[in-house]
């Protein structure tokens, strides 16, 4: 699952108003008033607890394989003064260490993407006739689920297959994708080895029940619900198939445009999402080898400063809309993310790695333009289906990340260590050119217009 956005990712239905028809769901109509047992609270602290938890636990995981792996192996590598000496030949245990982590990381990738694709399409559609209050409290339901199966590995320590487990209940509900189509560091003590990853897990399941509980009990209804709305049925997945073979409910002049924006922007989407689903599984890796053979306190850090871009990309999203068209936002975030995955590419030093995490410092503008984008493409009643397709999207990145990055990483150990971010930095510019080439068109249409 993808690092979630700050900004721009809300559907357009997450205002008060409820809304007429429900025409990509075929569902009863949608006015009517909001179900009388939530208040009419904010729903970002479901999006921030949910964000919050994802985040924590991504870094740890990683970090839990290779100390079980290494554990397996009998490696310590990371421990030995000569780590960071360059002139010392690689550990060949420290390679084998690598690849499995990263051919594990992919293992459990693969095995949510079966389960997501097939359930996110669903939650997403049936919350534009069911509502979206289910859609919010199942997802962190099943994330609280993957948390609980994680820390009974960690306490029996059991074989890291279980994780597999974990992921797949967590992709049965939908997992932090369905969360968004229903809305619209450094905590381990050096030395307590696996106990170590207790506290940050058992934090990460009290959040998810927080942000469940804060869903049903505060969060309100947005759209009226159609108590016949059934889950399992295809049309839900007719409904996000009829957004990019129609346009959606526009109308005949305006459709194929649409369509064919969908399907530009939805390619975008996916190169960028992509990208930082695949390097985002490498930088612990990273880190933890040679040359820069970080410790935990040094990956809690770097973690720290990979989400304070977070908040930084939000802070200059919202100041370059004002004087900036949303296309020219996401180039610069594009530009701020291939820069930082340039220098990552070469990273030797502790130093020159946080320098790349600091000119990453926008490097998430570009998606939630690219989300905005997307939802103005359709109507309201369809926007469930486009967050559904979107996280479909996200799944299919999510695997595709996986596959690539992690199998390209330890087949360029011997070559090039960094690669895949460089690798990482040269498919940035194929959504760069994309959304350049609209910028520019836009812009001769306009120069035609004014010159008539």
């Amino acid at each position: 699952m993808e690092e979630p956005d700050t900004a721009a990712i809300l559907p357009e239905d997450h205002s008060a108003t409820a809304r007429e028809g429900s025409e990509a769901g075929g569902g009863a109509p949608t006015t009517g008033p909001r179900c009388p047992c939530s208040l009419p609270v904010s729903v970002e602290p479901v999006l921030f607890l949910s964000m919050f938890s994802v985040a924590l636990q991504a870094p740890l995981s990683t970090q839990y394989l290779w100390d079980r792996i290494s554990e397996d192996l009998g490696f310590n590598g990371s421990r030995r003064s000569e780590c960071s000496n360059s002139s010392v030949p690689p550990d060949p245990l420290q390679k084998e260490v690598e690849t499995l982590t990263a051919h594990w990381n992919l293992y459990i990738s693969l095995g949510f993407f079966l389960v997501g694709i097939m359930v996110v399409p669903l939650l997403g559609s049936w919350s534009d006739m069911a509502g979206r209050r289910p859609v919010l409290i199942l997802p962190n339901i099943g994330l609280a689920l993957q948390a609980v199966v994680y820390l009974v590995v960690m306490y029996l320590k059991l074989p890291v297959v279980y994780f597999l487990v974990g992921r797949l209940l967590s992709g049965l509900s939908g997992d932090f994708n369905a969360i968004l189509a229903g809305i619209s560091g450094s905590f381990r003590d050096v030395g307590q080895h696996h106990w170590s990853y207790i506290n940050p897990f058992w934090l990460v399941l009290a959040t998810n029940v927080a942000s469940a509980l804060y869903a049903f009990l505060f969060v309100h209804e947005s759209v009226y619900p159609d108590p016949s709305a059934k889950l399992l049925t295809a049309r839900h997945h007719k409904a996000v198939w009829h957004l990019y073979s129609t346009g959606g409910s526009s109308g005949e002049d305006g459709g194929r445009l649409r369509r064919c924006k969908l399907w530009l922007y939805t390619l975008c989407f996916f190169l960028v999402v992509t990208v930082h689903f695949g390097s985002r599984d490498l930088f612990v890796l990273y880190e933890l080898s040679s040359p820069l053979c970080w410790g935990s306190a040094l990956i809690g850090y770097g973690s720290a400063a990979q989400h304070l871009a977070y908040l930084s990309s939000l802070l200059g999203l919202k100041v370059m809309q004002r004087c900036l068209k949303d296309s020219w936002v996401a180039l610069v975030g594009l530009a701020s993310n291939i820069t930082g995955l340039v220098v990552f590419s070469v990273a030797d030093t502790t130093e020159l790695m946080f320098t790349g995490y600091g000119l990453c410092f926008l490097f998430m503008a570009a998606t939630p333009v690219l989300r905005s984008k997307l939802s103005k493409l359709v109507g309201p009643s369809e926007q469930g289906a486009l967050f559904a397709s979107v996280a479909c999207v996200e799944s299919l990145c999510f695997l595709v990340g996986s596959s690539i990055f992690n199998s390209l990483y330890p087949a360029s150990l011997h070559f090039m260590k960094g690669f895949p971010f460089l690798f990482a930095a040269l498919v940035l510019f194929i959504p760069a050119g994309i959304i350049g080439w609209v910028c520019a068109f836009i812009l001769f249409i306009v120069f035609l217009i004014l010159n008539r």
